[in-house]
């Protein structure tokens, strides 16, 4: 706490004379050189800018005292783990379905992980239109291993799950509809007619799959 009260006093003094429009000024231009520094020493490129407690495009649109936080995204430790659990817990007879997992950030394919936004919404699903029956323990798995144990593994490394302390992360076992775009054999169309109203000949399938955001 004494660092930073004795910082608290050095801005006091030095911005006295100091118009409050100044004053504004002076902590973008602050906030920058900060963030080059980190940067430089390793930091992420990819962030979000939260200025007055606000989501913001740039540093300027501080008022003073501010404050300018940046929110650097580290989603590429945490999909690589999710991805590698999903590997492991997969029917692995043909290595098909282990090598069929994708990444969806905001309904967007994507594989350089550390270009994705901390805002962003992360998924990751399988492309086989057999997924659902793996999901449910019908091809020598168990019931939920699959997609609901990757989730509870992350929960345990990278959430709140047994802890007292806030999680960085949010993770959630969800069966989603895929649009058609996003990738070739998606989304997988029944050929057959089921027992349930939602398993009907020609309805699309939803996917089990993990679903995480981070918590600001």
């Amino acid at each position: 706490m004494a660092r930073f009260d004795a910082f608290d006093r050095e801005l006091q003094l030095a911005t006295a004379d100091l118009e409050p429009e100044q004053i504004s000024k002076a902590l973008a231009v602050f906030a920058r050189q900060e963030l080059q520094k980190a940067q430089s020493a390793g930091a992420s490129k990819v962030y979000d800018l939260y200025v007055n407690g606000r989501p913001a495009s740039s540093e300027d649109e501080v008022v003073a005292p501010g404050p300018i936080i940046y929110e650097f995204a580290l989603w590429e430790p945490v999909i690589t783990f999710v991805l590698d659990r999903l590997r492991q817990r997969a029917p692995s007879r043909s290595g098909r379905f282990r090598a069929s997992f994708i990444v969806l950030a905001d309904q967007v394919p994507v594989t350089n992980f550390d270009a994705i936004s901390g805002r962003a919404e992360v998924v990751i699903t399988n492309f086989q239109p057999y997924v659902r029956k793996a999901e449910t323990g019908q091809l020598s798995t168990k019931r939920f291993a699959i997609f609901d144990g990757a989730k509870r593994d992350a929960a345990r490394q990278f959430g709140n799950e047994g802890r007292n302390t806030p999680a960085a992360f949010q993770f959630e076992t969800k069966w989603l509809d895929i649009r058609a775009g996003v990738h070739p054999q998606m989304p997988y169309v029944l050929k057959r007619e089921g027992r349930r109203k939602d398993r009907q000949k020609g309805m699309p399938i939803t996917y089990p799959s993990v679903v995480m955001n981070m918590v600001f």
